[in-house]
């Protein structure tokens, strides 16, 4: 059984997808969810999950026994689902590509510090874009910079709003993100419990 880490700072929404992907088809548990803020839905589905978390200040996330503490859950992949701080090297080291990210636009349109969420939605909209979509890649040392796994595109229509534009966005997202982590999990070896 594969293990998965999810880094998250968000209401959870496309962890909880990939939560309920893996508790239909197997072959993977969340085995730990990270985040950054006390206050996080992610951590309320944490709880009704029963999965473990850890909540950390900018202190503990740079300091290296936070590569300790993840390596105990022998994730095969960590996940970022809405994380919004910059992974420090040390784990990136650690965890060669085994960390991915999703981001809400066309990578390498609309990435980098500062762009995530609506930032991203409002800033397709204004440039008048026709297109938009989701982009799924590895983690490296700079922001939304990793080598591509996947893009979906969808249309943006001339009366799209940003909220309108978000959920046709979070639909690709909940249906890619469980598949893709599916996909790069069976060219894995199996894991032994």
């Amino acid at each position: 059984m594969h293990s998965l880490v999810i880094f998250a700072s968000g209401r959870g929404s496309n962890a909880q997808a990939i939560i309920d992907y893996f508790k239909k088809a197997g072959g993977a548990n969340v085995t730990l969810i990270v985040s950054n803020k006390e206050s996080a839905g992610v951590l309320d589905i944490a709880r009704a999950e029963n999965i473990p978390f850890l909540i950390v200040d900018k202190q503990a996330f740079n300091d290296h026994s936070l590569v300790e503490k993840i390596a105990q859950y022998k994730p095969s992949l960590i996940v970022l689902a809405g994380f919004l701080w910059k992974i420090p090297n040390s784990l990136v080291t650690a965890f060669s590509n085994q960390i991915i990210n999703i981001h809400p636009a066309l990578l390498p349109m609309y990435g980098g510090k500062g762009m995530y969420g609506n930032h991203v939605h409002q800033a397709v909209l204004a440039d008048g874009k026709r297109e938009s979509g989701i982009s799924i890649h590895y983690v490296n040392e700079a922001y939304d910079e990793g080598s591509l796994i996947l893009q979906a595109h969808c249309i943006v229509n001339a009366e799209d709003t940003v909220e309108n534009l978000a959920d046709r966005i979070h639909r690709l997202e909940h249906f890619f993100y469980p598949n893709t982590i599916a996909f790069l999990l069976s060219q894995f070896p199996e894991k032994l419990d």
